[in-house]
């Protein structure tokens, strides 16, 4: 139990339904969604489709999603990838005969066909209870009478508003600049796209005027888009994996996301006494990084397109983390992996639902970057993800950008299982943290017994590329510790990543849990 003498914030208890996500508009929405007889996967799509115009910056229908799912009264986990191709065009050879070295984070080259709005269609048929009409309305509504610019929104949008080029500075900026906290945000031309799915499904938005609209954009930036790579673009129902500690099954969504790395770390730390360290201290975050970059750098060695990942069972393997553990100095910090995989970054949004019959969702969505590509359609302003940033132009690499490929992905939906029943579904945003703040929400929950608001407020560290990047939480002495223990240390602008989760008590309860690092909340009833 938390200090009520000191700042924070409780978790939300319900009995019907809760969802927590990042934005309170989002999860409002959700919980009506509920009420309105929808199940968890109506609420987790109105919800997530509404995120776009919350937080354009981190999501919108020009990007991807993953999402895990349990059906009301079974326990078997579904997983779905509504991750896009790449352009059947593209090339790594054309780019290298450019000079280039890696794929261009801002152009027309980063851009794969977005795969969410067709999955999102899929699983709303599929799974849900509404139809498309009911779940989309709210996105509707909310995109045409605008939504008040939300503090950590507004913190984010100024960062990331000089990568938006030519049509995406009309639509997302306000008289030129990025908007300020409490101003609204409307996006009508998103309306009219929206309400055009709502009707027509999902060839609304990936042939006619919408398609055309953006292979307009892509096509004048200089990208090798068809009208066919739009058309073919489905998502694909696939096997979730999986790996134990202390007793708890950590469930992932298998490649091209990077849910194997947050295995391989959970791994490799359970040859450690994670439960004895002081879980705020330095010797916790030293070990967690030496494991995250011997993790890190599997992934990117051996993560790709699900049909070029060709040693994922070497990955999983105990005898893998045995091997890579032995490798971990306590006592010194190793030099980081160069990393193989060009792009990774900090931008997504993370929404779950659990509703009164126990269907649990865990979906994650995102446009990579902030602000995606930065190039948007001009007639309906979709703004497109730079997801094929992630590709390599390594020869021969399995994650080489390739025509119809799938880019290795750092979005990744969680879930816990124990005793074959899931217990919580959750998701940890940040990017490249993800996998990292996976093994650490788990580590909090397990290893050290916090409760659920606990583990999420608690402060965070990570390893990225040889940069010991230590929240403001931590002090000054665990700073030095970690300086003297060989780790460049420094402390971020941005706090790292943001989490949300549901607990799920053998009572039928409901507990939610949502990261403080956001603006949003979890709401139940």
């Amino acid at each position: 139990m938390r200090d009520f003498h000191l700042p924070g914030r409780s978790a939300t208890w319900a009995q019907n339904g809760i969802c927590a996500t990042s934005h309170p508009l989002a999860a409002q929405t959700a919980i009506d969604i509920l009420k309105r007889g929808g199940n968890a996967m109506d609420a987790a799509i109105a919800g997530a489709v509404l995120l776009g115009i919350c937080e354009p910056q981190m999501t919108g229908i020009g990007g991807d999603c993953f999402v895990l799912y349990t059906k009301a009264g079974h326990p078997e986990i579904h997983a779905y990838n509504g991750s896009g191709l790449a352009a059947a065009a593209a090339s790594a050879d054309t780019l290298r005969a450019k000079g280039l070295t890696s794929v261009p984070v801002n152009s027309a080259h980063a851009v794969t066909v977005p795969g969410a709005v067709d999955a999102f269609c899929h699983l709303a048929t599929q799974e849900g209870r509404l139809g498309l009409d009911a779940i989309l309305a709210p996105a509707i509504h909310y995109a045409e009478t605008g939504v008040p610019v939300a503090p950590r929104v507004a913190f984010d949008w100024h960062n990331d508003a000089n990568i938006l080029q030519g049509s995406a500075r009309d639509t997302y900026l306000i008289k030129g600049r990025a908007p300020k906290t409490g101003e609204i945000f409307r996006a009508p031309k998103q309306a009219d796209v929206l309400r055009r799915i709502a009707r027509e499904g999902r060839d609304a938005f990936y042939t006619g005027e919408v398609a055309e609209d953006m292979l307009a954009a892509l096509n004048a930036a200089g990208g090798v888009h068809s009208a066919a790579d739009f058309a073919a673009t489905k998502g694909m129902a696939t096997t979730p994996i999986s790996g134990t500690y202390n007793d708890i099954d950590l469930v992932e969504h298998p490649p091209n996301g990077q849910g194997a790395t947050a295995i391989l770390l959970m791994n490799i730390l359970k040859h450690f006494d994670i439960a004895s360290l002081d879980p705020l201290g330095a010797q916790r975050i030293h070990i967690e990084a030496e494991a995250t970059k011997l993790a890190y750098d599997a992934r990117n060695r051996l993560l790709a397109d699900p049909d070029h990942t060709h040693r994922l069972a070497h990955m999983l393997a105990p005898e893998t983390a045995a091997r890579l553990a032995a490798l971990i100095d306590p006592t010194r910090a190793m030099e980081a992996a160069a990393p193989l995989t060009e792009s990774v970054h900090k931008d997504t949004v993370y929404i779950t639902v659990v509703d009164r019959d126990g269907m649990a969702v865990s979906l994650i969505y995102s446009i990579f970057h902030g602000f995606g590509s930065g190039i948007a359609s001009e007639k309906f302003g979709i703004l497109l993800q730079n997801r094929g940033a992630g590709f390599t132009l390594e020869d021969g690499h399995p994650n080489e950008l390739g025509g119809g490929k799938r880019p290795m992905h750092t979005i990744i939906p969680g879930m816990l299982r124990q005793d074959k029943k899931v217990i919580l579904p959750f998701g940890v945003m940040g990017g490249a943290y993800q996998s990292t703040g996976h093994a650490r929400l788990v580590s909090n929950l397990y290893d050290f017994g916090m409760d659920l608001q606990t583990a999420i407020d608690a402060p965070r560290a990570f390893n990225d590329a040889g940069d010991m990047r230590v929240e403001r939480g931590y002090s000054d002495q665990v700073r030095q510790e970690l300086q003297d223990l060989g780790h460049q240390v420094s402390i971020p602008e941005t706090a790292i990543g943001g989490a949300q989760a549901i607990r799920i008590h053998d009572s039928g309860v409901l507990e939610g849990a949502s990261d403080p690092r956001k603006d949003g909340c979890a709401l139940g009833y």
